[in-house]
């Protein structure tokens, strides 16, 4: 049932969290406060109505591509990076269910014991349902990140939108952690992102959301309440869509 309050904006979103997003201060691993945090978060825009997916990154505990870049093979890494992507769902899964919400971790790769096969239809079902849906396990393709895994699934489910979480409050024109001239776009189009190298998710997934007309809202994890503020139709971060540019031009 819907809370009380704004009416959601949204009817079905994808969730997309790094690894590195549960590790907090720390760097690696998984710190629980954060983990709660994001939990009840979740569990309160589902409380208003709303259907919430989550594809998980691994980053906190592997990642392939640095595995790679120390000798390991290319596939060999990606698939590890895939397991730790389910660590961290599990963790979510019991995080999310201690907030009161029902949930399912749907696998790309078939582990049984403790997650159930993704497949589409079942995904949705579990949605309509008003569980929280966690994906786990990427595409279960080497040379695929989670943020192509992330749109993937979006489309696939029909989501409205993919939430990017991040660390900083939207999209710049540079790394603001490290250029103090970077200035932040409110709001640019894929295309832009693209030409400009724009540090959103990789090409692949750009081109996939951009085919699909699927918008990408970018904001800050550290801040409390923003899932529900970007929920509710509160401008929050920088929106990636369709033929919308930057103030700044390209």
């Amino acid at each position: 049932m819907p809370g009380s309050g704004a009416a959601p904006a949204y009817r079905r979103i994808v969730l997309k969290l790094s690894g590195e997003a549960l590790a907090g201060r720390q760097g690696f691993g998984i710190e629980p406060p954060i983990l709660a945090r994001v939990a009840e978060e979740i569990g309160e825009v589902v409380r208003m109505g709303v259907q919430v997916a989550v594809v998980i990154g691994g980053g906190n505990i592997f990642r392939g591509l640095e595995a790679s870049a120390g000798g390991m093979e290319r596939a060999t890494g990606d698939y590890m990076g895939m397991l730790a992507t389910v660590i961290n769902a599990l963790a979510l899964q019991d995080a999310i269910e201690k907030a009161g919400v029902a949930t399912r971790v749907l696998s790309a790769i078939e582990m049984r014991a403790v997650a159930e096969p993704y497949i589409r239809r079942r995904a949705i079902r579990h949605l309509e349902k008003g569980r929280v849906v966690v994906f786990a396990a990427g595409t279960g393709n080497p040379f695929f990140t989670t943020d192509t895994a992330g749109a993937l699934r979006a489309v696939e489910i029909g989501a409205e939108a993919i939430f990017k979480a991040t660390r900083v409050d939207g999209i710049y024109t540079a790394d603001p952690e490290k250029d103090p001239n970077a200035v932040r776009l409110e709001r640019v189009g894929y295309i832009e992102v693209l030409n400009r190298g724009l540090k959103v998710m990789d090409t692949t997934a750009i081109s996939l959301c951009m085919e699909n007309k699927l918008p990408i809202v970018v904001f800050d994890l550290n801040r409390p309440g923003n899932i529900r503020r970007i929920v509710t139709g509160e401008p929050v971060g920088s929106t990636v869509s369709m033929d919308t540019m930057s103030r700044l031009g390209v």
